[in-house]
């Protein structure tokens, strides 16, 4: 959430930061919540020590021997207006924190202004689209005639947006998730992590997906717990209620999972293929790092998920995202986005986000050096990478005009030695 004391003290200046995001903030309602706050806040501190004064009365007049009926006749009414004013003041703090709740983060001074994806800023790009003598297939005919990508099977065990791989595709997926775990854990210093692939309302708000985006998660019927999105809200909770020593960041973690979305906003898109799928496979970076180092981490972060890309020589953009196109939760993200010959277009693969304190002050996540009061972590995660959509790139970046598939040189090892895949004879 956005820190309450600058919405309290600056709301104008809220809403104007808010609006770049195209998002409008009710000012006069956070203005009237605000008066109610300081009216009961006050009442509750007057009636407290009314309570206390006259408790302190009591005690003295005790202690002399004197009648004290009279200044006890007036304790149950002490009572019934703290009761009151304390009520009140539950009632305006729910208020708020349902008012705040909804506020998307703030965007960071250098996000470029926008309202969509057109908008959209390009920072750099690596590599070129490789040169085809031959129509480059899309990977669900060349999946298909590997023999690999049954939609027909997956639609029939569960229905639209699921897929079954089988024999070397489902190998050739296994394959990228092991590179891709190996690379950020030798390499780039994360610490490898398995968590449960449910979660609790607690976890779904603390990274920003409750409330507002329930229509998005898959429920499960008759218990607490949802179905997670992506990696990013089991991982980022490990530091939920946590007071870190300043010396134990950062904290970084990558975390394969099944991902499940019900893309509820999502209809109509993207419905050939594993492009956008209720349950697919992610690798996903997390850190965990001190306020003052989440700008360089952002960049850190990013780079380590394109490292992927350049190991398997994949063609990419890194897209900085307009104020208008971020999630919910970020207050900066970089989209990485790989090219897709099948369509001649590049597609997002990887959103690396610095989500600065907005999902630590949900989560109650600090730091504290020695000496010092606790603050407010800074958050970030990024995909390292979206596994469904790297062998996408892969089929279809490597396809050769029989139909059969090389395999990127950074996967051979964990393909057992083949450097092809070719469809049965």
């Amino acid at each position: 959430m956005i820190d309450p004391r600058f919405l309290r003290n600056q709301p104008e200046e809220a809403a104007r930061l808010l609006a770049r995001r195209g998002f409008t903030l009710d000012i006069e309602a956070l203005k009237v919540l605000e008066a109610r706050r300081k009216v009961a806040q006050k009442e509750t501190e007057d009636r407290q020590a009314s309570r206390n004064a006259r408790a302190k009365a009591i005690g003295g007049a005790k202690a002399r021997g004197e009648d004290v009926s009279a200044l006890m006749a007036g304790q149950d009414e002490d009572a019934q207006r703290l009761a009151a004013a304390q009520a009140e003041l539950a009632c305006v703090q729910a208020a708020w924190d349902e008012l705040a709740s909804a506020l998307p983060n703030i965007p960071a001074e250098d996000v470029p202004d926008g309202r969509s994806e057109e908008d959209n800023v390009e920072v750099r790009r690596w590599g070129d689209p490789f040169a085809f003598a031959f129509a480059p297939r899309d990977h669900v005919d060349l999946g298909e005639g590997l023999k690999g990508l049954d939609l027909t099977a997956a639609a029939k065990l569960a229905g639209s947006r699921f897929a079954v791989l089988r024999g070397p595709l489902a190998r050739l997926q296994r394959a990228l998730i092991q590179f891709m775990l190996d690379l950020h854990t030798r390499e780039h210093g994360y610490t490898e992590v398995y968590v449960p692939y449910m979660a609790n309302r607690e976890s779904l708000f603390g990274t920003g997906q409750l409330p507002k985006f329930a229509e998005d998660l898959f429920a499960i019927a008759g218990l607490p717990y949802f179905l997670i999105p992506t990696a990013e809200v089991p991982v980022t909770n490990l530091a939920r209620d946590m007071v870190y020593a300043k010396d134990e960041l950062p904290q970084r973690f990558v975390c394969h999972t099944p991902c499940f979305r019900s893309e509820a906003g999502a209809a109509g898109r993207d419905t050939r293929g594993l492009i956008r799928q209720h349950q697919f496979e992610k690798v996903e970076l997390v850190q965990i790092v001190a306020a003052g180092d989440s700008v360089r981490t952002h960049e850190e972060l990013t780079w380590h998920a394109e490292t992927v890309l350049q190991r398997l020589k994949l063609p990419y953009r890194v897209m900085a995202l307009c104020a208008g196109d971020m999630g919910f939760a970020s207050a900066k993200t970089y989209d990485i986005e790989v090219y897709l010959p099948g369509s001649g277009r590049y597609r997002e693969i990887s959103s690396c986000s610095n989500f600065r304190d907005f999902q630590a002050r949900r989560l109650n996540a600090r730091a504290r050096a020695p000496g010092q009061k606790p603050e407010l972590v800074h958050t970030l995660n990024g995909s390292g990478l979206a596994v469904g959509r790297t062998l996408v790139a892969v089929l279809e970046n490597y396809q050769q005009a029989d139909g059969s598939v090389r395999i990127p040189d950074a996967l051979v090892p964990y393909m057992g030695g083949e450097t092809r895949l070719a469809p049965p004879l």
